[in-house]
């Protein structure tokens, strides 16, 4: 097994090395890809020049509000996590695992990252960043580079058919640029997607739970029993966050700014209108409760009303308006990929939806496929994708176009096609290093460091995602 760890490893540090010097930033893939769908339409789909160019520009600001639903949701992530309570709380709960029996703290790190990604994607990439330094002092034989992969499994298994999976909730939001596209254009989906016909569907549920348990099945049995790596205490402490400081206010102004009855009013403001529409459906007694909760949940559960769940909890973690404009300040540089990608990402969608792209590419894969390999399919594409486009979200809306239309063709469900996307997506994470750049940063470790580890993890869930593919056509 030590053997074939390295093999893997030693091929991460070459693919580390290949990505470093080849694949350049996200931004340019974005224009890469540009250039591409604009040839795929002149010589494939038979668009002139003109149309094409037309096209991009027509579509490049039909996503801003997408954009910025999506920017709040990683800002106030990011806010949620930096807050001194959460500090507290991880530190505590380092130090539940028994120090001499490294496997805990793995695995331990492992279900952090897993359950915070399936609430929140965001704040699992913030969050594990922060707590490999307060696990790896407080259970030293803990192997660095094991606590890594763990840190970054939510990421790999289920972030995106967790309740912040940017694909579903934008198919769940009225608006979306995929039920209601631009004028002059047909709908690819006729109606919403609630959340309860696909986060919620029994198959994604039971589908997360195994490749969760696998996954930690996996680190807690390739953690080295034997020699393992592990940091110095001047490493520890190069790498051990600081808590953010409490400034008492000394001015007339900064005690305005400190008076915490301006974060209570935003919380009534933001809750209110959630909770009203919640206790006017759910409290009613129309129904049972139980039904017209599900009713409710999966009819408003928007990215709207995710992001005012997590704004809420923002504003009482953060508990004064100076640490709460701090908290989002810094976090800011968080959602700059979104804020510059998603315009170009929106003419790339322009271009699929008008100049007949989407169609020419659908019948492709309609002439490959058939309904029993399609999701098997369309997960495989999905992760190839995803290795020089890792933002689910925006690449949902450039693929989109084409695996739908296609998906219908073959008698292939709407479900069924989100959630093969959402799960290569999330499984080909596991060998592309962008979203582990925060944990490695703190670190300090390169990617080719963790790749033999996540790499053979990334593995056994193909095989297991691999089986779900090729059953879920029966099932949804």
């Amino acid at each position: 097994m030590s053997a074939l760890i390295r093999a893997v490893g030693n091929l991460g540090e070459g693919l580390s090395r290949f990505t470093q010097r080849w694949i350049p930033d996200s931004w340019v893939v974005c224009m890469t890809l540009t250039v591409l769908a604009m040839l795929l339409a002149i010589f494939g789909a038979g668009a002139r020049l003109e149309e094409t160019v037309l096209a991009w520009g027509g579509g490049m600001w039909a996503l801003l509000e997408l954009a910025m639903q999506f920017t709040i949701a990683m800002i106030a992530a990011h806010a949620c996590v930096s807050s001194r309570p959460v500090f507290r709380f991880l530190d505590w709960l380092a130090g539940r695992p028994d120090e001499d029996r490294p496997v805990q703290a793995v695995v331990l790190l492992g279900a952090f990252s897993i359950v915070v990604a399936y609430f929140n994607w965001a704040a699992s990439v913030v969050a594990s960043a922060l707590f490999v330094p307060f696990i790896a002092r407080r259970n030293p034989k803990a192997d660095i580079r094991l606590l890594v992969v763990a840190g970054y499994l939510g990421l790999g298994t289920v972030w995106h058919g967790g309740i912040s999976g940017s694909a579903p909730l934008i198919m769940a939001t009225a608006g979306n640029p995929i039920t209601t596209p631009p004028p002059g254009t047909e709908p690819l989906v006729e109606r919403l997607l609630p959340i309860t016909e696909t986060l919620f569907n029994v198959f994604n549920l039971t589908y997360l739970l195994i490749v969760s348990l696998v996954a930690l099945g996996m680190v807690a049995l390739l953690h080295p029993r034997q020699n393992p790596r592990t940091l110095s205490e001047d490493q520890l402490q190069r790498i051990m966050p600081v808590m953010p400081e409490e400034v008492e206010p000394t001015t007339p102004a900064a005690r305005i700014e400190a008076f915490r009855g301006w974060i209570f009013l935003a919380v009534i403001l933001i809750g209110y209108p959630l909770g009203r529409s919640f206790t006017t459906e759910v409290l009613s007694g129309a129904q049972p409760f139980f039904t017209s909760f599900e009713t409710w949940f999966g009819a408003n559960w928007t990215i709207n009303a995710y992001n005012a769940v997590f704004l809420i909890g923002a504003l009482l973690l953060q508990g004064r308006p100076a640490n709460l404009v701090r908290a989002f300040r810094n976090g800011a540089p968080t959602a700059s990929g979104v804020i510059l990608q998603f315009p170009f990402y929106a003419g790339i969608f322009g271009i699929i939806q008008s100049t007949g792209l989407g169609d020419w590419l659908g019948e492709l894969f309609v002439q490959v496929a058939t309904r029993e390999t399609y999701p098997l399919i369309v997960y495989i594409y999905s992760g190839v994708v995803n290795i020089f486009v890792p933002s689910g979200g925006s690449k949902w809306l450039i693929e989109a176009p084409y695996l739908l239309p296609a998906a219908m063709e073959l008698a292939v469900s709407p479900t069924t096609t989100l959630l093969a996307y959402c799960y290569g997506d999330s499984t080909s994470n596991l060998i592309q290093p962008f979203w582990a750049i925060p944990i490695l940063t703190v670190t300090r470790l390169k990617f080719g460091d963790i790749l033999g580890y996540s790499g053979l993890i990334a593995v056994v869930l193909f095989l297991v995602t691999t089986v779900a593919m090729l059953i879920i056509p029966a099932m949804l």
